[in-house]
């Protein structure tokens, strides 16, 4: 069964990767609901991200096409990696002998260690794929407890520096600007003005603020709304990220409505579930090690929360870890085994789905379930467009559907399973009368999306 799964998510990948050249449409952008990040021309882009944070400095260029292809090939749309990367990424060489600065000054990249990356910037490209694109991790500005530095930046090299990598990446129309790197800025430091002189000095590199998509990498912070805690009147800060810290059962969904509920409008999501083979709140020896459910529950309990789109993790592969380095945090595998994980297979059918009813008018809507307020370990989650509705239950739990939120006299219902794609019929029912649904299964693991569709709609199969 196991081997069946995978194959069909790589069927499935393989098609989306085949179906979508999402460069043909332009560079992305907000959407003009300001809640999903569209292309130039309007075509809806849902972010399915993957955080390959070492990319640009652990992998060699024949190591980075493998990855790129593959995740290209099971339905991720964007590749989250760092320029001036965390593990001693200004004295570490790349797989060339090349370290990114001369003398670890900002105003002096390497251009050797730089054309490595503009490789692997346009073979992502030739794979349908966006790089949402880190200029340094956050431990060269403020190294805190964890991280190797040096600190670099100040307002006025980090300036010079962005403007550096944007005017150097501003005919690449698969990036998406990324600034922040696991940090918050600190109160009473100098934090707040180097990243908007970073994000100032980008914007002129790529010639004016609409040829810069941007956004903030955050610690997590529970219900201050991620980085738009700092950042959320900033003409550079375009969407918001959040992170979970890794644990099970973490109300994310919370953070996300806090942001989403923000003014002025910007799109929200998770940038930094908790990943797949990861120890479970750092502690591998009382909580064991993620797995394939706890990413699924993330991605479908934030996206029904009004997230644009979500971003899956591996911990064997953000850090690349191969023989030839020392294990972080205890990954087992080598990132090339770690490609075809389940979870990251099941990310594919995540795609499915939110693509399958149209994008834009999606909103979080809690009113749809009579059982709207449960814990994260059985929680129950809403979201709808004007003609159709899903509804995630992170156990199989039983609930109740309101009436009338939805248009249409009669309502179409299709069970999703969320570990192989697959669908089965829930009936049709009245939209006048609440109406009880049972999941075909229930349990830890068996977590079910009930799709409702406005029958006249006549929508296609999933």
């Amino acid at each position: 069964m196991k081997k069946l799964i995978i194959w069909a998510g790589f069927l499935l990948g393989h098609h989306l990767l085949q179906a979508q050249q999402p460069f043909t449409n332009g560079r992305l952008k907000v959407s003009d609901n300001k809640r999903y990040l569209v292309h130039q021309n309007g075509t809806p882009f849902f972010w399915l991200g993957d955080t390959a944070w070492e990319l640009f400095h652990r992998l060699n260029r024949e190591e980075a096409d493998q990855y790129l292809k593959h995740r290209a090939e099971q339905g991720f749309t964007v590749i989250q990696a760092v320029a001036l990367a965390e593990f001693d990424g200004l004295k570490e060489p790349n797989p060339y002998g090349d370290t990114p600065l001369l003398d670890n000054d900002p105003t002096k990249p390497n251009e050797a260690y730089f054309k490595h990356i503009d490789y692997i910037v346009d073979k992502a490209a030739q794979y349908g794929l966006v790089i949402a694109f880190l200029p340094t991790w956050g431990d060269k500005l403020f190294k805190s407890t964890w991280g190797q530095g040096p600190e670099i930046f100040n307002p006025t090299n980090a300036r010079v520096y962005g403007r550096y990598v944007g005017n150097r990446y501003k005919n690449r129309e698969n990036i998406v600007w990324v600034l922040g790197g696991d940090r918050m800025p600190r109160d009473g430091s100098q934090d707040v003005a180097v990243w908007r002189a970073m994000a100032e000095g980008i914007q002129e590199g790529v010639g004016g603020a609409d040829k810069a998509l941007m956004s903030y990498h955050p610690q997590p912070n529970g219900l201050e709304g991620g980085a738009s805690k700092w950042f959320q009147n900033d003409d550079w800060f375009d969407f918001n990220m959040h992170q979970n810290g890794h644990c099970r059962y973490t109300p994310v969904y919370d953070q996300i409505s806090v942001s989403y509920n923000r003014q002025p409008t910007k799109p929200t999501m998770d940038a930094e579930p908790i990943y797949e083979d990861h120890p479970v709140c750092f502690n591998v020896k009382d909580l064991g090690t993620s797995n394939a459910y706890d990413v699924r529950v993330y991605a479908y309990l934030d996206l029904f929360a009004g997230a644009h789109g979500h971003t899956y993790g591996c911990h064997d592969i953000w850090q690349m870890y191969s023989s030839q380095r020392p294990a972080v945090n205890g990954p087992h595998l080598f990132w090339q085994q770690a490609l075809d994980l389940p979870g990251a297979n099941q990310m594919a059918f995540v795609r499915k789905l939110m693509t399958a009813r149209p994008l834009l008018d999606r909103v979080p809507d809690q009113s749809i379930i009579v059982e709207n307020n449960l814990s994260p370990a059985e929680r129950i989650q809403a979201t709808r467009g004007k003609d159709y509705a899903f509804v995630y239950s992170a156990v199989g739990k039983p609930f109740t559907v309101n009436p009338g939120k939805i248009s249409g006299k009669t309502i179409t219902a299709t069970w999703f399973d969320p570990r192989t794609g697959k669908t089965q019929s829930a009936g049709t029912f009245d939209n006048q009368q609440a109406k009880q649904f049972s999941p075909p299964s229930k349990g830890y693991g068996h977590d079910w999306v009930l799709v409702l569709d406005d029958s006249a709609k006549n929508y296609a199969g999933l």
